[in-house]
């Protein structure tokens, strides 16, 4: 009996096997092109730090670098400026498969390429539709951003999955609730955040989100364990940061440093990001990092407030950089032809997305505030085309409903056409 019920979801699914198939394909060839060591690479030249974490943990220091490392971290001192996770994944595949940096891709690229378009898939069917799921699968399976970066060592893929799954489980919970579901949330949410504290932002939106939507339906023992599982999943990290540095820091060390570099005076009113290193100021030479997190933080505010016409324009400036889907002179040909090659094809569908989906907005609402939250978060800080990949896969069921709208248009018009000759 089970061997043909597998049967016939075989049949059933045979689309989306094929696309996941596909997706998978491109990915372990990316994976295998990029190598068995880190890469230098535009655009993963972090793969470097997350792979010396790595090496780190495995020999005993924890998380610190050998050598004084960007952009403040000390050499043989406890860093928490990169994920705390990240490193983790590496460290076990490391240890199975040393060196493993190959091994550390392929198995990014198989969950990355499989486990994103499957959740694409879900999300999408679960808004509009089984051919909605399967185009938004399709979009992202030949994706050239997602192609790229699912075989990076960075934290973009398993920060993506769990927001995905987030997002899946809260679709769901609309559907109907069960603790394994808001339980499903919560869990999601605290990997999110462990993969990127970004994810922080998105535990208020889908929580105040199923309170409103649910209303006096809603169980409110599921929403407050949705509410505290996070805490439990980032409270070890806090706790570690309070030892090692005498002082709260709930998790990562790098926003104070993001915010002051990205609105420092040298870059004026326009977003250059060959000037937004900058080194930290020299009177806070001796802070530790939960230190300087907090001095950043507060320079930074102290820029924003002397000069917000400047800021306002230098916002605007880094908003259109968050975005650009056209050739930069400053990027080399290999991101040029990237960005061109898919978001530049891309970004037209999943603005289109919005008109259909505005008919059922309460339905798609939790998908286009975690998107704007998301884009706002690295406007306002650091914008990149990797900080904008997670906001790209949560619009491919946006996509791919504009791409069946249109599919269908051209068809309703051929056979008017046809009839009419």
């Amino acid at each position: 009996m089970t061997s043909l019920k597998n049967k016939s979801w075989i049949a059933a699914n045979w689309g989306l096997i094929l696309i996941l198939s596909g997706a998978v394909v491109l990915r372990v060839g990316v994976a295998v092109y990029l190598g068995n060591s880190p890469s230098q690479m535009p655009g993963i030249y972090d793969e470097v730090s997350y792979h010396t974490l790595a090496l780190r943990l495995m020999e005993g220091y924890g998380y610190s670098f050998p050598e004084n490392w960007y952009p403040f971290t000390l050499a043989n001192t406890p860093t928490a400026h990169w994920s705390f996770l990240y490193p983790l994944y590496l460290v076990g595949v490391y240890r199975l498969f040393e060196p493993g940096v190959l091994a550390a891709r392929l198995i990014q690229a198989v969950i990355g390429g499989a486990g994103m378009g499957w959740l694409i898939h879900r999300i999408g069917t679960r808004l509009a539709g089984q051919r909605v799921g399967l185009a938004g699968t399709g979009l992202f399976a030949v994706y050239g951003y997602w192609i790229y970066y699912n075989a990076a060592l960075m934290t973009e893929t398993f920060f993506t999955l769990a927001l995905l799954v987030a997002l899946d489980r809260a679709l769901a919970l609309q559907e109907k609730q069960t603790l394994r579901r808001w339980a499903g949330l919560g869990a999601a949410l605290g990997v999110a955040s462990l993969s990127r504290q970004t994810a922080l932002f998105l535990i208020p939106v889908f929580l105040a989100w199923l309170a409103w939507t649910l209303r006096r339906s809603i169980q409110w023992r599921g929403l407050a364990m949705a509410a505290l599982l996070p805490a439990v999943f980032i409270a070890p990290v806090t706790l570690r940061n309070q030892r090692v540095y005498h002082q709260f820091l709930l998790l990562n060390s790098n926003s104070g440093y993001a915010w002051y570099a990205s609105v420092n005076p040298g870059l004026g009113t326009r977003w250059d990001a060959d000037k937004v290193v900058v080194p930290v100021p020299d009177g806070l030479a001796g802070l530790n990092e939960a230190q300087l997190d907090r001095e950043l933080s507060r320079r930074a505010l102290n820029t924003v407030l002397a000069d917000p016409g400047r800021i306002a324009a230098l916002t605007i400036s880094k908003a259109l950089d968050q975005f650009r889907f056209w050739p930069s002179p400053q990027s080399g040909g290999f991101s040029n032809l990237i960005r061109v090659g898919s978001f530049g094809w891309y970004l037209p569908l999943m603005l289109a997305g919005w008109v259909p989906s505005a008919r059922r907005w309460r339905v798609y609402l939790p998908v286009y505030l975690a998107a704007v939250v998301l884009s706002a978060v690295h406007i306002l800080t650091w914008p990149a085309a990797r900080y904008r990949l997670p906001v790209d896969a949560l619009m491919m069921p946006a996509a791919g409903l504009a791409l069946v709208a249109l599919m269908d248009w051209i068809t309703s018009r051929t056979r008017r056409r046809a009839v009419a000759a």
